[in-house]
């Protein structure tokens, strides 16, 4: 293979993470602000005041001394701007001056905190510390940013990953976001399992709590109660299951069927993934609690007395099914449109009947797609607690294990740590089996060649059953879905069925006055700040996931197996765990943001990056290596490359991770809970406060007007992405293209 690199004097990327550095230092400010997204420090005592002052000021100012080390790093890649890459100064020069760069202020930031020094043994070494530093700022994260890709440019121009720099930056900086944001405050968390009361570390305690009966008890068997472990990985499994099953339903029927109302059809199988899934609890027990519409009709029809069936596993199974069923559409949409039809019109061309094409041609070669549906629905059923929370009953899993061990009177984090590490093994060992199943045969169906075929509609023996399940788990959702809306426009939800609005007036009232709109409804403060959270998570995590994918299945690298472990544990962590370790991890310098929108903003994009990453991974691996190599002959480079070519093709995979970052960020619970501030309150944690007040009406209609704005904005995502162009017919009537 070439080298993608060339050996000019010419580096602009270099250019510019020097210049960034230096700005960062010189420039702006070295700490962090309170209001991150407001800019009065402009106007308020910048530069001096030493809130709001560069590094450089402050060391004028005979302040924050520890900060002067990093200038030489910073000015030392200015020497070798004139030399070509092939020179081992210039890349011995670069790895140095980012190697110490970024040490040094990594190591500063964890060393020196807002009491002193943060470790008895430097206070021990060097004395009492006069002086003390916050979290880090605009300008401390610039500079980061700037020693990092400077020694990814040091590491590429000595030739690793075939002198790629901007693959050896993409690796650099996925490998150092998730290791910050995942990895750091997982291993804050998770460290509490070992600490006794007395804050000794003993494996004594570790071992009693992961060896409880409560855990792992089998009395299921003897007709009593099975551990929360066994009875998590029965529930996901078979959540697992049926969500691929009926995520591939609807990818059929949407792209092999001659059905009428597809558009119809892919809103409506979008539409759990945009409620907050307690709220189809809510409807569920309208409809089958012991007071529910259903249950009360079958009782006074056929005479039987109504339970309490729904409070346990085939309530959760059914509220799960519901939430998580979009996902896999999601992911499977982009993998049976990506099918080539011109294999399936050469099995038929050899007379293969419209059965044997699909279960021989069309099948396997989804298979990408149904291992990744499976193994994202799997593992948000082990995350998820909110369902289980409202309809658990004595059906006990690990997420509200952790949820009460956490939140509630017990508040025994060593408890939730070894719970946390129990449902960790459940989702690692369901990502090893899934790349176990696919093994290392080739799911390439789109290449450099045309493709101009018409997708064959499914054999009448496979069509009747998918149309029939489809419709019926359709005229389920719009049950379930009435039920919502009904309960948005009633006085008292079950006790008085009066017709109002009442409950739109107070959340979303507004008045026009001579100075303009005022935003009186109670709901308004959250609404905005939710959609600009979510805003801006939503195209950072498809970004950072399309990135990875792309890593994960065009480059070779070494440790390529820990890397994408790495970009999955974010996802098999309940979100509770999540909120939690970002409060340990970040409540203290160097990284303190608890409080502020970008907590918020960086626990969404983690916690939902693995979406995009697999949606890409079951997208890229349908798409032939040969376009990439074509390109790279041509002369474009890697970002070239991934740009003008992958990216186009990946339009469904772009979609998924857009639309659910997005609708994830706006319906999040768990780590929402730990979160929001004064500041920053979110839709969800807000709709909570109005259940915990009893306030169901106005709580039902925010999570409707939440439901409405999500659609127009998937919509909006729809139409400003588009459709993958990959010249096919778009109907058998056209017979040339």
């Amino acid at each position: 293979m070439r080298k993608v690199t060339s050996d000019t004097t010419s580096n602009p990327v270099l250019i510019f993470w020097i210049v960034a550095g230096l700005v960062g230092f010189f420039v702006l400010p070295w700490y962090g602000i309170e209001d991150v997204f407001a800019f009065e420090w402009v106007l308020d005592g910048y530069p001096f005041d030493s809130d709001y002052a560069p590094a450089a000021f402050l060391i004028g100012q005979g302040e924050k001394l520890w900060l002067a080390p990093m200038i030489l790093p910073l000015l030392a890649p200015l020497a070798v701007l004139g030399r070509r890459k092939s020179d081992p100064v210039y890349a011995k020069v670069l790895i140095a001056a980012g190697a110490f760069g970024f040490g040094w202020l990594v190591f500063q930031g964890f060393a020196i905190g807002i009491r002193g020094w943060s470790f008895g043994w430097l206070e021990a070494l060097f004395g009492d510390l006069e002086d003390r530093q916050y979290g880090m700022g605009y300008g401390a994260l610039i500079c980061a940013s700037a020693f990092l890709f400077i020694f990814t440019q040091g590491i590429a121009a000595r030739g690793a990953i075939n002198g790629d720099v901007f693959v050896v930056s993409s690796i650099g900086g996925v490998v150092v976001i998730v290791t910050v944001f995942v990895f750091f405050p997982i291993a804050k968390m998770l460290t509490a399992a070992f600490i006794t009361q007395d804050g000794d570390y003993s494996f004594a305690v570790f071992f009693g709590k992961f060896f409880d009966d409560r855990l792992w008890g089998l009395g299921c068997l003897t007709g009593g109660r099975c551990g929360v472990a066994w009875n998590s990985l029965f529930l996901a499994v078979m959540v697992g299951l049926i969500t691929t099953i009926l995520g591939l339903v609807f990818a059929l029927v949407v792209t092999r069927s001659g059905f009428r109302f597809k558009r119809g059809l892919r809103a409506l199988t979008v539409l759990p993934i945009i409620t907050p899934p307690f709220v189809i609890g809510l409807a569920l027990i309208l409809l089958f609690g012991m007071s529910g519409s259903v249950t009360v009709f079958v009782a006074d029809v056929f005479g039987v007395q109504p339970t309490r069936w729904l409070y346990g596993l085939p309530g959760i199974l059914i509220a799960q099914t519901l939430a998580f069923t979009p996902i896999a559409f999601l992911v499977l949409i982009g993998v049976v449109e990506g099918v080539s039809p011109s294999m399936e019109e050469a099995a038929q061309t050899l007379r293969a009947s419209k059965w044997q094409v699909f279960r021989t041609v069309s099948l396997p070669l989804m298979r990408p797609g149904l291992a990744n549906a499976f193994l994202l629905g799997f593992i948000e059923s082990m995350a998820d607690f909110g369902n289980p929370l409202v309809l658990g009953g004595n059906f006990d899993v690990l997420s509200t294990e952790i949820f009460f061990a956490i939140v509630g009177a017990q508040y025994d984090q060593g408890k939730a740590a070894v719970l946390a590490m129990v449902l960790l093994c459940f989702t690692l060992g369901a990502f090893y089996a899934q790349r176990f199943w696919l093994g290392k045969k080739s799911y390439t169906t789109v290449s450099g060649k045309g493709d101009s075929g018409v997708h064959p509609h499914m054999p009448s023996g496979l069509s009747i059953p998918v149309l029939a399940i489809a419709m019926i788990w359709v005229a389920f959702t719009i049950v379930v879905y009435l039920m919502i809306f009904y309960g948005s426009v009633v006085e008292l939800w079950g006790v008085n069925n009066t017709l109002t609005l009442k409950h739109y007036g107070t959340a979303f009232s507004l008045r026009l006055d001579e100075d303009g709109i005022r935003w009186t409804g109670a709901a308004w403060d959250s609404f905005w700040t939710t959609l600009k959270i979510a805003s801006i998570a939503a195209p950072l995590t498809a970004v950072v996931g399309l990135i990875t994918a792309y890593l994960l299945t065009r480059q070779t690298f070494r440790g390529k197996n820990a890397f994408e472990f790495g970009t999955m544990l974010s996802f098999a962590i309940p979100g509770t765990v999540i909120g939690v370790s970002y409060i340990l991890a970040f409540n203290v310098p160097p990284i303190e943001i608890t409080g502020t929108g970008i907590i918020l903003v960086v626990s969404f994009i983690f916690r939902n990056m693995p979406v995009g990453v697999r949606a890409g991974i079951a997208s890229m691996s349908q798409l032939d290596k040969s376009l990439d190599e074509s390109s790279l002959t041509l002369g474009a480079n890697s970002w070239q490359t991934f740009r003008r070519v992958i990216l186009p093709l990946l339009r469904p995979a772009i979609l998924a991770a857009l639309v659910y970052s997005f609708v994830r960020a706006m319906t999040a619970i768990s780590a929402v809970i730990f979160l929001v501030s004064a500041e920053y309150d979110m839709a969800t944690s807000y709709i909570i406060g109005r259940v915990e007040n009893n306030d169901y009406g106005l709580a039902i209609a925010y999570s409707t007007t939440l439901i409405f704005v999500m659609l127009a904005v998937v919509t909006a995502m729809q139409l400003m992405v588009g459709r993958t162009a990959i010249g096919r017919r778009l109907g058998q009537s056209r017979t040339n293209v």
